[in-house]
């Protein structure tokens, strides 16, 4: 077991032993759980790997807009209809 000092600004530096065992780099998140005996559980947050995330943005934003070809042949076709007299 090591031990870690607290500071005043209630900051601790992980030990080279923990950090090396839960595989810690600069700007990971930890997630911190504190148990009915006061004892305290590390563990590393695990966030998903930038290719688990390809695609996400789009699948939320729903369908992609029209591009301006798309626009122009769409102006075009209603044209086409309003001068044959067809109704919309």
């Amino acid at each position: 077991m090591t031990t870690a000092t607290l500071t005043s600004k209630g900051q601790i530096t992980l030990p080279k032993t923990v950090r090396d065992r839960l595989a810690l780099r600069q700007g990971d998140l930890l997630r911190v759980a504190v148990d009915a005996e006061g004892r305290v559980t590390l563990e590393r947050e695990r966030l998903p790997r930038v290719e688990q995330l390809y695609g996400l943005l789009q699948r939320l934003a729903g369908p992609r807009p029209a591009t301006v070809a798309e626009m122009h042949a769409a102006v075009r076709r209603r044209a086409r209809r309003k001068h044959a007299g067809e109704r919309p």
